[in-house]
């Protein structure tokens, strides 16, 4: 007998399905799942499955002022069953974060800062003297399963008078550490995003991707992608929407797209202020923004499961597939009027909005807020 069946999944391409889950695991996937389950949850008309939905940048270790959350949150209470932490910490405090990420019902992970007290204060990267590649290195060692990789804030407020020697600094690290992936704050210059872009390599996360700002891809005297922009984008740079409190513009994102130009993966950029405030209030909220400009709701659906689980390594992740961790999001789509806004205060209406109903991890039922 099965721990857990999942009785009349649909996907959202529309696809039946059932799901036998076993020890937190997926252990069959099939039209209908022929054992029984010591717990059975059926579907109801209208309720879709997905793999657990990925937020990819966030901002979660509730012992820090600047930016701060709580994991389950902006996790299992959204319909979120994994995210990753983007920076708050670095090798100093990573540990302390660790400890607390593990009491979360959310899965947690973290992007080490290279400046070694992570966003402490909104300079992290003013003092080269905090960034050391050796207790990186040694944070890796002690968390390997934690740390999926490291990231560099570059804007203005961040680096100081460094220009982009943070990022050549992080480069570094990166290459000595088995190719871990990097994430790259971008927002206002200096440094130039032309000189960020020339330095990101293939794989390399550009977060913040749509932001609104003059140092943003969009040159704002053409109205038009800026071509080393295009040439990052195909040379295998991944465009991340990191939305935030600054960083996501409607026209934006509909220039990109309509330059051929679409994220990779969607993401927050959530803490408590942007998240009770807004303008990003819950990881739905951002995806009926992305469905609005011009996504189908099957690509966004790939975009915050399998493709944050490939750009981060998490391999057991993403997939409907024996094998993988028991992580689903229950949903719903249906119309209805809301009003969306960007982070530049520009006020959109959607004639669509997506729910999350329950949240599933590791085998376990959670119901979420209506």
């Amino acid at each position: 007998m099965y721990d857990l069946v999942i009785r009349n999944g649909r996907t959202i391409r529309g696809e039946r399905l059932e799901i036998a889950v076993t020890d937190g695991k997926i252990s069959e996937v099939a039209a209908v799942v022929s054992g029984r389950g010591q717990k059975e949850l059926t579907l109801a008309p209208g309720e879709l499955l997905s793999a657990g939905w990925i937020d990819d940048h966030v901002h979660c270790f509730e012992e820090m002022d600047l930016y701060y959350d709580y994991p389950d949150a902006i996790g299992v209470e959204k319909g979120v069953t994994t995210v990753i932490d983007a920076g708050t910490t670095g090798a100093e405090n990573v540990g302390r974060f660790y400890q607390l990420a593990k009491a979360a019902k959310t899965n947690v992970y973290a992007l080490v800062n290279i400046s070694k007290y992570g966003i402490v204060e909104q300079d992290e990267l003013a003092d080269l003297t905090k960034v050391q590649s050796q207790l990186v290195a040694e944070a890796l060692k002690q968390y390997p399963d934690f740390i999926v990789g490291i990231k560099a804030r570059m804007s203005r407020t961040v680096i100081g008078d460094n220009g982009i020697k943070p990022l050549l600094m992080a480069k570094e690290i990166q290459a000595a550490n088995e190719k871990l992936p990097l994430m790259v704050h971008i927002g206002s210059n200096p440094p130039e995003l032309a000189d960020i872009l020339a330095v990101m390599e293939k794989k390399d996360v550009l977060t913040h991707c749509f932001n609104g700002k003059p140092n943003g891809i969009l040159d704002q005297q053409t109205d038009c992608i800026k071509d080393f922009a295009k040439d990052a984008y195909e040379r295998g740079v991944i465009f991340d929407i990191g939305h935030g409190t600054d960083s996501f513009n409607f026209h934006v994102a509909e220039k990109a797209l309509a330059a051929g130009i679409k994220c990779h993966s969607i993401s927050t950029d959530i803490y408590i202020r942007n998240r009770q405030n807004g303008p990003v209030y819950d990881m739905a909220t951002t995806l009926e923004k992305l469905h609005l400009v011009g996504y189908s709701w099957e690509e966004i659906i790939n975009k915050i499961t399998l493709a944050p689980a490939e750009n981060f390594n998490l391999a057991k992740k993403g997939r409907l597939q024996p094998g993988m961790d028991a992580d689903f999001t229950i949903f719903t789509i249906a119309d209805g009027q809301k009003q969306l806004i960007d982070s530049n205060g520009n006020v959109r209406t959607t004639a669509e909005v997506i729910q999350p109903v329950k949240t599933i991890i590791g085998g376990r039922i959670y119901d979420n807020q209506l």
